[in-house]
């Protein structure tokens, strides 16, 4: 992700102007309007109207991410969505975001695993120039040495700040993954080492530009003040003609539950305290417990309410505080394999044993006895709570459906994952939790202050992703 401002993008289209009806006082339920055509040349186009303000949001989702980047390249697919802000023949660097900006809106861009997405927010009077800007980069960019050369040290310098010289240095989202997937294209660190982002050239970002960058492996999400009939006839406008280009077939990413334990211990000269991360591989997407998962992963560690925060903060006062995460998106978001991860700071007084014992004991209790009805439905209120709350903005509704189209090939996924939120049964989650969440299929790092580890007489290794 470049270092700027997220955007509040929304761009809505409809024969009629119409509005997002908000959860109503008897219901939870906010159907978003949905208005979907695919151009000739493959790009998909989704519109959803809101008149409720003067703005609109824009998302461009590219189904490439950090599992189809080259071998031996990694971290390319986040330097190429940098190099995507550095100009074009028609625009050259610097007048994508002086338009955007210049006009009152903000703009952004960042890399998961199975998708790069590309998000703008401006006055509705701006969208012309928006997808003017957004086509234009579709179709080429200025490739040039020197531009690749800035970027390849800006990104190196993201990971100085964000990874090496950061306590912890993202160990429960990037080292956690590299330890518990066997398939280069889901372990490898898709931030990047230096000397893959050094080796890559300027061949390299051409061909990745025309294999993945073209029409038909894109989605243009708009949300806000437009309607259906304008957002298809700006689209097809100014991008109908781009030609739609070859998309390199994907690999097989699949791999079954780990069948045994790993435990990684790594030091830290950062850090004051130590950490432990415990991740578990999660269902396919599509899976009839992927539900059940995501609200397991709320029940486990979502908030100071949480089972683990209640167990482990404040019942046994062995950490300091819980965290959940789903791979680097979403419990929806994802398209090969993932991981659930909860992750902690603990008490120096305490060990890593002592922790997967209280999680362990936790989840036990969740498989034998269920999950009561007030505790399930407090779970799932807040997921819902925050599920609505991400569709608020415009941005964050027109992303949310462009990647939803892209992972799943289908936008009105968004109307959906409330009720399979609200489908999620106490047994549903036993079943879960019984099947994923066990000590076979877990892979744990402990994390642990140099000082700690060296009082303890422990072989001291460097931290994960440090430069040597």
């Amino acid at each position: 992700m470049r270092q700027l401002p997220l955007l509040l993008a929304g761009l809505g289209l409809s024969m009629s102007v119409a509005v997002a009806a908000p959860p109503s006082a008897t219901s939870d339920k906010w159907d978003l309007p949905v208005h979907t055509k695919k151009l000739d040349n493959g790009l998909t186009v989704i519109v959803t109207p809101d008149s409720s303000s003067p703005t609109v949001g824009v998302s461009v989702v590219y189904h490439v991410g950090m599992r189809l980047e080259p071998k031996n390249r990694t971290g390319f697919a986040h330097l190429f969505e940098h190099l995507m802000f550095q100009g074009t023949p028609n625009a050259p660097k610097g007048v994508f975001d002086k338009t955007i900006t210049g006009g009152g809106g903000r703009n952004n861009g960042s890399t998961r695993a199975d998708f790069t997405n590309y998000i703008e927010t401006a006055p509705a009077s701006a969208l012309e120039p928006i997808l003017w800007l957004e086509a234009d980069r579709m179709k080429t960019l200025d490739f040039n040495a020197a531009t690749l050369k800035n970027q390849q040290d800006v990104v190196k310098e993201e990971i100085r700040v964000n990874v090496k010289n950061q306590p912890y240095g993202g160990f429960m989202w990037i080292d956690i993954g590299q330890h518990a997937f066997q398939k280069w294209e889901n372990n490898h660190d898709g931030y990047g080492s230096f000397e893959d982002l050094e080796n890559a050239s300027l061949d390299d970002v051409r061909a990745f530009h025309r294999d993945y960058y073209g029409p038909n492996n894109a989605v243009l999400a708009i949300a806000g003040d437009v309607t259906p009939a304008q957002g298809f006839a700006l689209a097809q406008k100014y991008f109908g003609g781009i030609a739609a280009r070859p998309v390199p077939k994907g690999g097989d990413f699949s791999e079954p539950l780990n069948t045994v334990e790993k435990r990684i211990e790594q030091s830290d000269p950062l850090a004051q305290v130590p950490a432990l991360a415990a991740a578990w591989k999660v269902p396919e997407r599509g899976s009839r417990d992927q539900a059940p998962i995501a609200v397991l992963g709320e029940l486990l560690a979502g908030g100071d309410a949480s089972v683990l925060y209640q167990g482990l903060v404040k019942g046994r006062e062995l950490a300091l505080n819980t965290d959940v995460l789903f791979g680097l998106t979403s419990p929806w978001e994802y398209n090969g394999p993932t991981l659930l991860t909860v992750y902690a700071l603990y008490k120096p007084t305490t060990n890593a044993d002592a922790i997967l014992a209280a999680i362990d004991e936790e989840i036990a209790r969740i498989v034998k006895d269920g999950v009561d009805a007030a505790t399930l439905k407090r779970v799932k209120t807040r997921m819902l709570a925050d599920w609505n709350n991400g569709l608020e903005s415009f941005i964050s509704r027109a992303d949310t459906l462009a990647r939803l189209q892209t992972l799943w090939g289908d936008a009105n996924v968004v109307n959906k994952i409330p009720g399979w939120i609200e489908g999620v049964t106490s047994a549903d989650i036993q079943r879960a939790a019984s099947i994923y969440l066990v000590k076979n299929n877990r892979t744990v790092i402990d994390r642990k202050p140099v000082a700690k580890v060296a009082a303890a007489g422990a072989r001291t290794t460097p931290p994960a992703g440090a430069q040597q």
